[in-house]
């Protein structure tokens, strides 16, 4: 679905953003009908509280919201998406109240509530629309939405949907939307061009394992490489998992549904880099010819890597995909996975971690999260704990035992792996929120694709 901003005219009703503070100087220069109306309807500027104010005829004239005070607004984030859920269909623009980064979230959020995912049961959307403030980029936010709900739809398809085969098809079709050249290895191919880890892991389904390959913009642009892990389903493999930890594993793509979400946003607002996203998709099923505990693999890098869960499984197709990404020294690489139990442990669903050793593009991935509200923490790759991914018999481990720190284990893991690259940031995603919030649904959820894009706009200016 795309959701576009709706065009200003005589019809729009103006919506006034009252907070706490500003209550009292805002009932004061009211009409006394309007002050009466909202006194009447108990208006205290309550984060969220939507009052339609009526006019002569009756009709909806004006909308009084309430912005609450800097701490409750602090517990939260995408306000305004409460209020636009709230309000009956009709045209409706900011009228007061905000400005600058506060009106552009507000924005933001307004068109980000209006997310519904109906492949298999229709529902509505919100019907009340929000004409462009003139301030704003349009285009700009109407392009983040787009990958947003891109990224939410891969997400919540079911892997009935959306295995490996829809996973590439869904990959070309972005591609082709962009004029960009995708390419992909299949299968056997994968052995005899040396991803052997993508290949161990997904040749169990009958939806064979793959990588894709989508490269867009001029040769001789700086070199931005966004890796997504494309696991489209993940039973655990022979270490399977119980059915409780099961049931959100169509979600296990969703790094791949947010660099391609991101991939649509760079192109789609044609940044001056040179862009290229790789994807191994793959399934972790069992069958006769899935891969063990215990089992040593050697990676598309040569280091080898003993097996110790089959369920640390993203780590292994991210190997291959990053050393492959890595051979080409891009300026920035960036991967994105939903990979540990241990980053949701630490931070919750809301917060991913994200781990770099470059300090200046830590500091800038921090200032672009708070910025753009999507919110992100860095933790560290603390070299201490590199001791834990060195088994006896391999170079590394994919599971180091003792239960600490799985989120920076699994980092340093992936760290291994990159050697040429100017910048490294991974960034562990759950992509999914679980209750209902404003602006965002139960269901897929777009994480850190708007503050990598700012980072990106800002490394590589136009």
């Amino acid at each position: 679905m795309s959701v576009k901003f709706a065009q200003f005219s005589d019809q729009s009703i103006p919506v006034d953003v009252v907070s706490k503070k500003n209550l009292p100087p805002y009932l004061e220069a009211a009409s006394d009908e309007t002050r009466n109306w909202l006194k009447a309807n108990a208006f205290t500027a309550k984060l969220g509280q939507t009052v339609l104010i009526p006019g002569k005829d009756g009709a909806p004239a004006r909308v009084a919201a309430g912005w609450g005070d800097a701490k409750s607004r602090i517990r939260g984030r995408l306000h305004m998406g409460t209020v636009a859920t709230a309000l009956p269909e009709g045209e409706y623009y900011l009228a007061s109240g905000l400005e600058g980064e506060e009106l552009e979230e507000a924005a933001l959020a307004w068109l980000l509530s209006a997310y519904v995912f109906n492949r298999y049961k229709e529902k509505s959307a919100a019907k009340a629309r929000l004409a462009a403030p003139d301030t704003l980029n349009a285009k700009r936010l109407e392009t983040l939405v787009a990958g947003d709900f891109l990224t939410r739809d891969l997400i919540n398809t079911p892997a009935s949907d959306m295995g490996p085969e829809a996973l590439e098809q869904a990959f070309y079709n972005l591609g082709k939307a962009h004029g960009a050249e995708c390419t992909a290895i299949h299968a056997e191919a994968l052995l005899e061009q040396n991803f052997p880890m993508i290949h161990a892991v997904g040749r169990a389904s009958d939806q064979a394992p793959r990588l894709l390959d989508m490269r867009w913009g001029k040769l001789d642009a700086p070199k931005v490489t966004l890796v997504g892990k494309g696991v489209c389903f993940d039973t655990g493999g022979l270490n399977i998992k119980p059915g409780a930890s099961m049931g959100l594993m169509k979600k296990d793509m969703g790094g791949a549904a947010t660099v391609m979400g991101l991939a649509h946003m760079i192109m789609s607002l044609e940044l001056p880099i040179r862009l290229r996203v790789l994807v191994p998709a793959v399934e972790n099923s069992i069958s006769a010819n899935a891969f063990r505990p215990q089992d040593v693999l050697t990676s598309r890098k040569g280091l080898t890597v003993e097996i110790n869960n089959t369920d640390a499984e993203g780590r292994l197709v991210l190997a291959d995909a990053l050393a492959y990404g890595d051979e080409e020294s891009p300026d920035l690489l960036i991967c994105n996975a939903t990979l540990t139990g241990a980053a949701r442990v630490a931070l919750g669903p809301d917060v991913p971690p994200f781990f770099t050793d470059d300090d200046a593009l830590a500091a800038e991935v921090a200032q672009a999260a708070k910025q753009c509200s999507d919110p992100l923490w860095r933790m560290p790759f603390w070299d201490p704990y590199e001791a834990t991914l060195e088994p006896d018999i391999a170079d590394l481990d994919n599971a180091p035992t003792g239960g600490f720190a799985g989120s920076i284990t699994a980092a340093l893991f992936l760290r291994r792996f990159v050697e040429n690259a100017q910048s490294f940031v991974h960034l562990d995603l759950y992509g999914w929120t679980p209750v209902a919030k404003s602006a965002r649904s139960k269901g897929g959820a777009c994480q850190s694709a708007r503050a990598i894009l700012q980072v990106i706009e800002q490394r590589f200016p136009k």
